[in-house]
């Protein structure tokens, strides 16, 4: 049996989460160009999102 594949996404806060591959997006939450297994995914969120704030706190604060 296949291991299950996992989409990485992003917010417009610039947060990150994963998700099935084989469900549809939520609202407000878009592909952000990454698909593996789990494990995959979520090492991939660890590299990319470096900082947890959200965007427009990120940018007040600049």
């Amino acid at each position: 049996m296949a291991e299950p594949r996992f989409l990485v996404v992003r917010n417009d806060e610039e947060q990150y989460s994963i998700w099935s591959a084989d469900r549809d997006l939520p609202a407000g939450w878009h592909d952000a160009g990454f698909a593996g297994t789990r494990e995959e995914c979520l090492a991939h969120v660890d590299t990319v999102w470096t900082d947890m704030r959200p965007r427009s706190v990120r940018e007040a604060h600049s």
